[in-house]
């Protein structure tokens, strides 16, 4: 069984730093694409950031010049340093792996839970 656990949020006034983490655990083999989203109330989820096994990394256009994804492909951990942050960047932050087992023939999707990240301004 695969469990992802983020942690790393909080409170922080507008212009304030947070660091995200995410590590996964048990029977992983190799992870692909690591992610971040996030779920503000009332809207949608959405992609924040992506890294690929290869440190490809991509951002949505609210985070550029602001966020940086990075992955310990050691640890099966994946990170988001968030700065400058503003109160629209207030939402439950989940982070999103793509895992192969060594029980399974295909990879799979997994979520954590999330992580709530309020910025007061």
């Amino acid at each position: 069984q695969v469990q992802l656990v983020e942690s790393g949020g909080g409170l922080v006034q507008a212009g304030g730093s947070l660091r995200l983490s995410c590590a996964a655990s048990g029977s992983v083999f190799s992870i692909g694409t690591m992610g971040w989203y996030r779920q503000a109330p009332g809207k949608q989820r959405e992609v924040v950031a992506t890294i690929s096994t290869g440190g490809t990394t991509n951002y949505a256009d609210s985070a550029k010049a602001r966020f940086s994804i990075s992955r310990d492909d050691a640890r099966n951990t994946v990170f988001l340093q968030m700065n400058s942050l503003k109160p629209e960047d207030t939402a439950v932050y989940y982070c999103n792996f793509f895992i192969w087992e060594p029980s399974r023939v295909s990879g799979m999707e997994y979520w954590g839970k999330g992580t709530l990240v309020t910025v007061s301004s």
